[in-house]
């Protein structure tokens, strides 16, 4: 390796302040992007109208299922680079790495084709209201031009992530997201594209935060830097990609499924709930967004100590993990609920909107904390290369589960608060599942 690193041993020093370290700039760039996702509902629902507002909101659910299976694709990238890296196994982790972008690119046109192909289809699905279809056709159509652009920066995040590196990946996120505000206001207020000027702002900081990462990986001398020579699949190494990324991207899209029975179930309602919905559900990514990244650390230092064998040290990364991101769940939930009218007249200016968000915020906020013991428990057993049952165990206690509340309690009360309240009732009985199968993999892998 290099004398001269980005890089991060994982496998020594204090575990309370490194993972805090290695998450900070994780939570910047997650931030970083959630608030360039916000400018682009601001710039909508304040400059174009509530319409165009429940617009984009109508694909939320397709968009964060089309995100989700690149970023869960590249949660398998993550584990086996940082086990890899740990273990010294340099030709592994080089195999890996340069198998990983093809299988990320790969993935990234396969969403492009059905993004552009299907949209139509995908949100009559969702019942999406007529005076909303055409202008979330077009978003959605020209946002999934930019999804092989996102494979590859969440395959390159990744591989930074998997060996210790969080700081890069934060700068070439800040630039993409400059560009997107930039972009987002000079196609909206200046050429009048509405929608179509907010997709087309989004897919070009995509690719060029795609550009930052690859170059940067192009260019480094390190044993994960990428070469033209050696950009080939190798098939055991697709293989283990896919044992555990695929299980992970299915997870984000199951969940999105089970989520379109929530939209069905906000469908139901006004027009008027529809957009306090879609501003609320920015709320979302901000509290979930900033918890993932302990996520991220859970997996890359479970990995690398894994690969060294410091059983301790695996241990005690997945629960120091797991408190720093309740912690900031519950903080960050709490002044949602304080102050969540004048985040919410970030998006509207309509008064009756931001009432109906507020019925969101107010259960949610509550709530969000508890996601943790969920998705860490998750990233902590594919961090020790269990990937299936864990998705498995989700499909059944918080998709499956969400559906029949949908059909159930919520078909009874026909109240949106009785809708929302699934979340944290789903959460709970799938953190207790996973938590069992955590406990019995963890004692069984590290007696080996």
């Amino acid at each position: 390796m290099s004398a001269i690193s980005f890089h991060q041993n994982l496998t020594r020093g204090n575990l309370w302040t490194q993972i805090l370290r290695f998450s900070l700039p994780l939570i910047f760039s997650n931030l970083l992007q959630v608030l360039f996702n916000l400018a682009d509902i601001a710039v909508v629902g304040r400059f174009v109208g509530s319409l165009a507002l429940g617009s984009v909101g109508s694909t939320a659910t397709l968009v964060t299922m089309f995100t989700g299976f690149l970023i869960g694709l590249s949660s398998g990238v993550n584990v086996l680079a940082a086990l890899h890296f740990g273990a010294k196994d340099r030709d592994n982790l080089q195999k890996t790495v340069h198998t990983a972008a093809l299988v990320c690119l790969a993935a990234g046109l396969l969403l492009l084709t059905a993004g552009v192909c299907l949209s139509g289809f995908f949100l009559r699905l969702l019942h999406t209201k007529e005076d909303l279809l055409d202008e979330a056709v077009l978003y959605l159509r020209i946002y999934s031009l930019g999804m092989p652009a996102l494979g590859l920066y969440n395959f390159g995040n990744a591989v930074f992530s998997a060996v210790g590196d969080t700081r890069r990946p934060l700068f070439y996120l800040s630039m993409s997201g400059v560009l997107n505000v930039l972009m987002n206001l000079f196609f909206v207020l200046v050429c009048r594209l509405g929608v179509a000027g907010v997709a087309l702002a989004s897919i070009l900081a995509q690719y060029l935060s795609a550009v930052l990462v690859l170059a940067a990986l192009f260019r480094s001398r390190d044993v994960y830097g990428l070469t033209w020579t050696a950009l080939r699949p190798d098939s055991q190494r697709v293989l283990d990609i896919l044992r555990i990324g695929v299980p992970s991207g299915l997870q984000h899209v199951i969940f999105q499924i089970a989520n379109s029975f929530v939209q069905l179930g906000v469908n139901t309602f006004s027009s008027t709930m529809v957009a306090g919905n879609s501003a609320a559900t920015n709320a979302d990514a901000l509290v979930y967004d900033v918890m993932a990244a302990f996520y991220t650390a859970c997996g890359s230092f479970m990995g690398q100590n894994f690969g060294a064998g410091n059983r301790d040290r695996v241990r005690r990364s997945y629960f120091i993990s797991l408190t720093y991101s309740f912690g900031f769940g519950m903080a960050l939930g709490l002044l949602l609920v304080v102050f969540g009218r004048p985040f919410l007249f970030l998006f509207t200016k309509n008064a009756a909107v931001v009432d109906a968000g507020m019925k969101r915020l107010t259960i949610m906020g509550c709530c969000y904390a508890f996601s943790a013991f969920m998705d860490c428990t998750i990233a902590a057993s594919r961090a020790l290369g269990k990937s299936l049952i864990p998705t498995v165990i989700v499909i059944l206690g918080s998709c499956v589960f969400r559906i029949i509340w949908v059909y159930t309690v919520f078909a009874y009360y026909q109240t949106i608060s009785s809708l929302y309240l699934l979340y944290i009732f789903s959460w709970t009985i799938t953190s207790a599942a996973e938590i069992v199968y955590f406990i019995r993999v963890y004692r069984r892998t590290l007696a080996a």
